[in-house]
């Protein structure tokens, strides 16, 4: 029996290593991130690293003042309430240059799409998702120059030259051979492209 015994407590050590080897991965996942650094003082982490209490009844645009502590994974030095302030809004209020959008090169000019967006700063307080979908104003460019495409249209305009720099080739096909629809055509360009009206094909703005 006392040989059962101890083969009973071999088996249990044996299935606790493996219970410590299986677990090891997240941990040490978790050791890897910022929040871990022992080295850092607690009244310099990030928003991330912290658990504040958010007052959702605020007043919108009011500085507020709020405690905060580090989370229970957070290693680090000094006193653990932290005091931070932060502007009361949702994040997807707060300034454009707070926000990190991911662009669209294929909507069409003038349109909106669904952009995602994020924080770009950790040490920004704001209320709700520091993630969120907004609509943006499809505004891109692809290299075009407005003064480029203006200086060919007065000076190669009635060679389509203009047409066909801004992608528009049936155009510039139409123009060069009616040569400029007898100057009519070209001095319409001039004014479209002076304007601003005229765009380039792929529906980007000019630089």
């Amino acid at each position: 029996m006392p040989l059962i015994g101890h083969y009973l407590v071999h088996i249990v050590v044996i299935f606790g290593l493996i219970s410590v080897v299986v677990s090891e991965p997240t941990l040490v996942a978790t050791d890897s991130t910022v929040c871990n650094d022992t080295n850092q003082i607690c009244s310099q982490l990030s928003h991330s690293c912290l658990e504040c209490k958010l007052n959702y009844s605020c007043v919108y645009g009011q500085s507020v003042a709020t405690d905060c502590q580090p989370l229970v994974t957070t290693n680090c030095s000094g006193e653990t309430k932290v005091k931070r302030s932060y502007l009361c809004a949702f994040c997807y209020q707060l300034p454009q240059h707070h926000h990190n959008c991911s662009p669209n090169s294929s909507c069409d000019y003038n349109s909106r799409y669904k952009s995602r967006c994020e924080v770009n700063d950790d040490k920004v307080i704001c209320l709700g998702n520091r993630v969120f979908y907004k609509y943006k104003q499809c505004n891109f460019v692809s290299g075009y120059k407005w003064s480029t495409a203006l200086l060919l249209s007065i000076t190669l305009g009635g060679f389509g030259i203009d047409r066909f720099y801004l992608g528009l080739w049936q155009e510039g096909v139409g123009k060069l051979f009616s040569f400029g629809g007898l100057g009519v055509w070209t001095l319409i360009d001039v004014i479209l492209i002076a304007t601003g009206y005229l765009k380039p094909s792929d529906g980007s703005v000019y630089i």
